[in-house]
């Protein structure tokens, strides 16, 4: 029997081999990018006790570690910190020796040992964006969520695992929130580890999940699950605004024409608009706000399935919970009844205006998303507003308005516990700096008083609690607050903070401070339940649409240069007055966009409205446009005076560094499938794509490709846009958008006929997961059927190709899935080598050495870089040790005891992993975050 190598004789050859390699090799001309990419992903399940309570796990989300605390009655005290993958957001122990964590932007789990020196000893590869992890069923399963999308979902080492294989984003009525179930025992030598099942369920991505207290059942929720709400589109309404004048409109029978108002407070034409309906599921139709039917706009259901539950003996879904919340954050169960809480937002976005509502009768001000846990009893689910005190109709203006109203209200509740004897539940309130404290009993019978409750919360320093640990033999409650980035300790007898204990945090200073102003309701609206957040859930979006223009403002102008304006003759006048440069202030449905990614497209909203307001004018400025967003802290969230310009500026300094992930449709070597190849040769290909001719005088060109308008210049910071202004048959001006987040709008499927689509009606499509898809206001279902609209008519000269025009179709469809991005998609890609998964792994560390050696241009990264910075990590005779690789010299350098800096060959540094307890865990991070990332812990 050969014996095996000692640690010790592990460093004694690292050292030969080090002494054989020259330290530092000129590295090629590149840009210098930032040392941190900021991504500001929400946090899940961050705190988690071992069983015997003796060590507290916190996952470190922007430094991307796990800290591990040893648990007295003296307090905490950190033992250790083990680097782990990108944006961690949840953690469970899985037994003493073993805790599991799992990365966001890394689509794993991370493995960590307590063994000795903690350290990562498996790499799991799951779906895109995992959130959350749980232990149950006997023998024990590991379950994890992850999104029905992402590269190792098709790799051909999951091609026996059920559930595995291709997600079907273009498919109707395919579930969208998948669930890896994995044997801990037997993880297997593959790739990333082989699941035994990987469970869909029909609601769109998911989040959180729980645990029944006998461990036979598991919950999953949704986390934008929608609220069985979707467009009117904007063509379907009678001409006018004449409400109880039936008409027929395009051969589609319509109950009467627009909301209205018919003109601003100026008495300015609005535009023509579309408006949001919600189905009624008593009437069983869906109706507007005033009751009146549209089935006839609609070709899906939304049956709204939010929470469902696993049997863990047979990996069977069980049941179904429809009708839990709009967006769904996280769950526990009482370990003494079984009930199911899950804390929720339920957004009113049926609602109409911002603004007072005076000229439009109507406004959301202050009432964008209502806070709330939802009971689950059995098969009934009892929703419980735990801000039941705000009176919405009174504004923050009004004298009778209550300025201690919001001393009273909880925002954004995210992570829960409940005490053992079932009686007491806490809650993290993300907006608001307080742990919500209810009694059970109430909470269920809907008894409890927010005034009278609010005297049980209990206040924390820092700021966006967002995980909890309850440590009841200490009578403790451990609080992970984000904004500082630290765990603080609660005395549950004196219900007060105790003792704080801050994490490393990366981040640039203009981050930490500016992001409170997202969040805080408290600061940020009158009546403390609403924030920037409410509807930008974690900065990006909440997969909704709202109508929340202003009738109570003024028309603007337009500064932004157009590219085309093509309109349809009889068509209604462009932005209500046959101006192409007016920006009315009623705009219309709109979907919400993301926040991230923001920093080089120009002017923000879908027309770049922002690109007039308080803080100046200017069509190109990305700082300037998010200042104008000043006014809505007033306007939308019902702040009874604005904030001040410097806190404006620190909000507007924190977003515009967060940015988007990589696409996770498209390959990780970067390469185009042959199908995508085909949309992409057509959309920077030199025919023209437009068919038709724009309005004379506008200085617009017809005969151009798709990249001339959806501009692609990674050097320039454009995906998709330049950030002028177009309008394809539109009744208003837009700043072209962006294409990068396209793959996240799947889900909504079943398209009206009508003369813009060349494609006929679908018919009715059943059940659908989303209500909302693409284009502005979300009512086109799919890509493909946008290529079919007038506009792309194939001809001989111009337009799709009149040969295999589907196929060009699809092909489009497929590119603009997998559209480039800021970030490679092989950022946050990682793996880890042990002695027995050598031949399985190799291939993927050859991939990430390839890659950080290939070269990416990216704005946000200073220019022409390569497309990751690769690292590694390994307990070398016991000591964390980290390296960065370098590509031009083939080798990894770093720093060991007593050699200092060493640079060790690839394929001798990939043997030290044949020795027990040396697991080498490679990861490709963001290019100029590497020597950050690598340096030892």
């Amino acid at each position: 029997m050969q014996a095996q190598s000692s640690p010790r004789a592990g460093v004694r050859w690292l050292t030969r081999v080090a002494a054989m390699v020259a330290c530092c090799v000129a590295p090629l001309a590149m840009a210098i990018p930032p040392s941190f990419i900021t991504f500001d992903t929400g946090q899940v399940r961050p705190l988690a006790l071992s069983a015997d309570g003796s060590k507290l796990f916190a996952v470190n989300t922007p430094n991307d570690t796990l800290v591990i605390y040893d648990v007295s009655d003296r307090g905490l005290v950190k033992t250790a910190e083990v680097s782990v993958g990108m944006e961690p957001v949840a953690v469970a122990a899985r037994d003493d020796d073993e805790v599991w964590v799992v990365n966001n932007l890394s689509d794993n789990v991370s493995i960590v040992s307590l063994h000795g020196t903690p350290h990562v000893t498996q790499t799991l590869l799951v779906g895109d964006e995992p959130r959350d992890i749980v232990f149950a069923g006997e023998p024990s399963r590991a379950f994890i969520t992850t999104a029905h999308r992402g590269q190792h979902r098709t790799d051909p080492s999951l091609a026996n695992v059920p559930g595995a294989g291709d997600p079907q984003l273009t498919t109707p009525s395919i579930g969208r929130a998948d669930v890896w179930v994995f044997d801990p025992v037997k993880l297997g030598d593959s790739l990333g580890g082989t699941p035994l099942k990987i469970m869909t369920f029909f609601s769109d991505t998911p989040r959180a999940l729980a645990v029944s207290p006998d461990r036979r059942t598991i919950y999953v929720a949704a986390f934008k699950s929608g609220n069985q709400t979707a467009t009117v589109p904007a063509y379907l309404p009678c001409q006018g605004f004449k409400l109880d004048t039936p008409c027929t409109s395009f051969g589609v029978p319509v109950p009467g024409g627009s909301l209205g108002p018919a003109t601003n407070v100026e008495g300015k034409p609005a535009p023509a608009n579309g408006f949001i309906a919600k189905f009624n599921n008593t009437s069983g139709h869906w109706e507007d706000t005033l009751g009146r039917n549209w089935d006839s706009a609609f070709r899906f259901t939304l049956p709204d399935r939010d929470v469902f539950s696993i049997d863990t003996r047979t990996l069977e879904q069980k049941a179904a919970f429809a009708h839990v919340g709009t967006t769904l954050f996280n769950m526990v169960t009482n370990p003494k009844t079984g009930v199911l809480y899950v804390s929720n937002t339920e957004s009113m976005n049926q609602g109409r205006f911002s603004g007072p509502g005076i000229t439009g009768g109507s406004t959301v001000q202050g009432h964008l998303a209502e806070s709330r846990i939802t009971v689950i009893s059995g098969s009934t689910v009892s929703p419980r507003h735990l801000n039941k005190h705000i009176n919405y109709k009174i504004l923050a203006d009004n004298p009778s308005f209550d300025p201690t109203v919001k001393n009273y209200s909880l925002a954004t509740p995210l992570d829960m516990v409940v005490n053992r004897n079932g009686e007491t539940v806490y809650v993290a309130a993300f907006g608001s700096a307080e742990i919500g404290v209810f009694n059970t009993a109430q909470l269920e019978a809907d008894t409890f008083d927010p005034r009278l409750a609010s005297s049980r919360y209990i206040h924390v320093s820092g700021g966006g609690p967002s995980g909890l640990a309850l440590d009841e033999s200490r009578n403790r409650l451990y609080v992970l607050t984000r904004f500082d980035n630290s765990v603080k300790v609660i005395d549950l007898a004196m219900k007060r903070e105790t003792a704080a204990s801050a994490m490393f945090n990366p981040e640039p200073p203009e981050v930490v401070v500016g992001r409170p102003l997202l969040y805080d309701a408290r600061a940020t609206s009158a009546n403390g339940e609403a924030s920037c957040s409410s509807c930008h859930i974690f900065g990006d979006n909440d997969d909704l649409a709202w109508d929340i223009g202003n009738p109570d403002d003024s028309v603007t102008t337009n500064p932004i240069p157009l590219t085309g304006l093509f309109l349809i003759a009889g068509e209604t006048p462009i932005n209500g007055s046959g101006v192409a440069t007016d920006f009315h202030p009623m705009k219309g449905v709109m979907g919400t966009q993301t926040l991230r990614g923001l920093s080089t497209h120009g002017a923000m909203h879908w027309r770049g409205d922002r690109s007039v307001g308080s803080f100046g004018t200017d069509p190109f400025n990305e700082a300037l446009s998010f200042n104008n967003f000043i006014v809505a802290f007033q306007d939308l969230l019902g702040r009874a005076t604005s904030v001040t310009v410097a806190q404006m500026k620190r909000l507007t300094a924190f977003q515009l560094q967060v940015q988007l992930p990589p696409n996770p449709v498209r390959n990780l070597d970067n390469s185009l499938t042959p199908v995508q190849q085909i949309g992409h040769d057509f959309f920077v290909g030199p025919r023209p794509s437009i068919s038709f001719a724009p309005v004379s005088g506008t200085g617009a060109d017809s005969g151009v490709s798709c990249e001339a308008c959806h501009r692609l210049n990674p050097a320039n910071g454009w995906f998709g846009t330049d950030g002028h202004a177009s309008s394809v048959f539109e009744p208003l001006m837009f700043k072209i958008p962006h294409l990068r987040n396209l793959y996240t709008k799947v889900g909504m499927f079943g398209l009206v006929s009508i003369p813009l689509f060349l494609t006929p009606d679908t018919g009715q499509l059943g059940d659908q997961v989303r209500g909302f898809g693409f284009v502005h206001d979300a009512t086109v279902d799919t890509m493909f059927h946008f290529q079919t609209s007038l506009p792309f008519a194939p001809t001989p000269d111009a337009g799709l190709p009149i040969q295999n025009t589907d196929d060009t179709r699809h092909g489009l469809e497929q590119y603009m899935l997998a559209f480039d991005t800021d970030l490679a998609p092989i950022v946050g890609q990682q793996i880890t080598l042990t002695r027995t998964n050598v031949a399985a792994v190799s291939p993927r560390i050859d991939l990430l050495q390839q890659r950080a050696a290939a070269p990416f241009t990216s704005k946000i990264l200073g220019g022409t870089v390569t497309e990751c910075d690769l690292i590694a990590k390994v307990a070398i005779a016991g000591q964390p040790r980290g390296f960065l690789y370098d590509a031009s010299a083939d080798a990894f350098v770093g720093e060991t005891e007593g050699r200092g800096r060493v640079a060790i060959p690839s394929l001798p540094f990939r043997a030290l992993a044949r020795i027990p307890g040396q697991e080498i865990t490679f990861t490709c991070v963001p290019p100029g975050s590497g020597p950050r990332m690598a340096a030892t812990l």
